[in-house]
């Protein structure tokens, strides 16, 4: 079985909301929500990796484990690679890249990421769900996946390309998840890489590794998440787990 660390990159300075990772769902922040379920799911250790020390103080606070990092970082994966190096972990197989904005990530979904992350030992590897609502293949807020097989609970097929908007008929899109999974060595290589065209014209880091020759496999989530980028977002999802509390 591979040794594997969750990390997941936090900062205030969001530009559609800012402040988000320390907004409040039943009396926690979302990012101690979300180190919460990383918790859970139970396949390695997990640290915050922050730009802001009232981060770490809340997710010290909440019992979880968090490392300061530079404000100069383009990406999460920035952020995460030097929170790696500063914890100079031993062994390491895999590194999971958990966004810190998902307070309902399901954690069933995380064990089958690790279940096929240990079968298949890929370069990479990621989510996604399937998509319930044509209308999302259109909405640029939604990041797609296409992939060269259908997905299923036993598979763990290659992506094709990633993008926000899907124009005309294709098989094999999914509603991607902003979960990754790198070997180490794969994760440096992508951090020394300089920022693609793609990547900058669509706002999708995932493009950095495919443009640079790094497979993607992608493995089936059964719950698709919902990510906060707006303060309606926030209300939204505040009301419904406040509500199943």
């Amino acid at each position: 079985m591979s040794k594997t660390v969750i990390l997941i990159p936090s900062r205030l300075s969001a530009t559609r909301l800012p402040g988000k990772p320390l907004l409040k769902i039943n009396g926690i922040s979302i990012i101690s929500h979300v180190v919460k379920k990383a918790k859970e799911a139970d396949v390695g250790e997990v640290y915050v990796a922050a730009e802001d020390k009232e981060i770490i103080e809340d997710v010290n606070l909440n019992g979880g484990k968090a490392i300061l990092t530079s404000n100069l970082h383009k990406t999460g994966s920035d952020r995460i690679y030097e929170c790696f190096e500063k914890l100079d972990l031993i062994n390491v197989d895999y590194i999971i890249n958990l966004q810190g904005d998902e307070p309902n990530i399901e954690i069933n979904d995380l064990k089958h990421l690790k279940k096929l992350i240990d079968a298949n030992k890929p370069e990479m590897g990621t989510l996604a769900s399937e998509i319930d609502d044509k209308s999302k293949l259109i909405n640029e807020n939604i990041v797609k996946v296409i992939t060269d097989n259908k997905l299923n609970d036993n598979n763990f097929p290659i992506a094709l390309d990633f993008r926000r908007k899907i124009d005309n008929i294709k098989t094999n899109i999914y509603h991607h998840l902003g979960v990754y999974a790198y070997k180490p060595d794969v994760l440096k290589r992508i951090i020394r890489c300089k920022q693609t065209n793609d990547e900058i014209k669509n706002r999708l880091e995932q493009l950095r590794p495919m443009g640079n020759g790094i497979k993607i496999n992608v493995a089936l989530a059964k719950f698709c998440p919902i990510g906060i980028d707006t303060m309606e977002d926030y209300i939204a999802l505040k009301k419904n787990l406040e509500y199943k509390s």
